[in-house]
């Protein structure tokens, strides 16, 4: 979406002022058209009054760029999150990390940090340009030199930004022994009991309390749902068959998501091929 934006914009924006002179248009005999054509621009101006008072380009620009920061942002946030000791789900590689300066085993995710940081520079550079504009009369005012500073800083920004994510993805580790053993923590498989239930016949709301039995159950005795007996399964709903235990695997309720856009590795793939065409064409 945020490239498809940038596109969209860059045709709205790319369009030749030549002629459009201080407000009233020129009188001299010049080629727009063929200027445009020969800038690669996507066209000329309708009306010189607002070729020359129109900063759409730049609010749109601005508006596209904190956009993708706040994506970027909200990626860097799941980075760091993910590299903190007590998920360990990611380690960050050395050029993207830096050492404490109190704990010599501390890895700071300093790159994600100031990204996410630099998100707020991105928003204060529309705010700004929106403020500046929303008083202008027609045709050029003195307060538009204001327009070129938030523009090229986000720009800079945007840019420097999206290539260093890209090179810290590239080199992000994944420690999959960590996200595994999470998944013991918290019953996400809860759902998969009351799936399960409604496939025997239960209507949901029933197989919802059922399920919630089977978790206060599991909770009392420390253990996890696939860890309890069939027995015990079976005193809390006599439609339970010993078929539930596949069910309850992590890794089998993950790839029953396999519908389209789900995250069931079928359709995961089927997304990155997609993605993958998409990104050649």
């Amino acid at each position: 979406r945020d490239a498809e934006r940038l596109a969209d914009c860059d045709r709205r924006a790319r369009v030749c002022p030549l002629g459009a002179a201080a407000l009233a248009g020129t009188t001299y005999p010049l080629d727009p058209a063929y200027v445009a054509e020969q800038l690669g621009m996507y066209g000329t101006f309708r009306n010189s009054m607002d070729a020359v008072s129109d900063r759409d380009f730049v609010l749109e620009s601005l508006f596209c760029g904190a956009t993708i920061m706040a994506h970027l942002s909200r990626l860097c946030e799941e980075i760091i999150i993910w590299a903190n000791p007590a998920f360990g789900f990611v380690r960050l590689p050395d050029a993207y990390a830096t050492g404490s300066s109190i704990m010599p085993q501390k890895k700071n995710p300093d790159v994600a940090e100031i990204m996410r940081g630099k998100t707020g520079r991105v928003y204060g550079a529309l705010t700004a340009m929106l403020t500046t504009v929303k008083g202008l009369p027609m045709t050029y005012n003195r307060d538009m030199q204001e327009d070129k500073e938030p523009f090229l800083d986000c720009d800079r920004t945007v840019s420097a930004s999206l290539e260093i994510m890209a090179g810290m993805l590239r080199e992000l580790g994944f420690n999959e022994g960590r996200m595994r053993a999470a998944l013991r923590a918290g019953f996400l498989n809860a759902t998969e009991l009351a799936d399960y239930l409604v496939g025997k016949g239960i209507p949901f709301r029933e197989a919802h309390h059922l399920t919630g039995a089977a978790v206060a159950l599991a909770e009392e005795r420390s253990i996890t749902l696939e860890e309890l007996s069939l027995a015990d399964l079976q005193g809390i709903c006599d439609r339970i068959g010993d078929d539930v235990y596949a069910v309850l695997d992590p890794a089998a309720a993950v790839a029953r998501r396999e519908m389209p856009g789900g995250t069931g590795p079928a359709s995961v793939a089927a997304q990155l091929a997609e993605l993958t065409e998409w990104l050649e064409k």
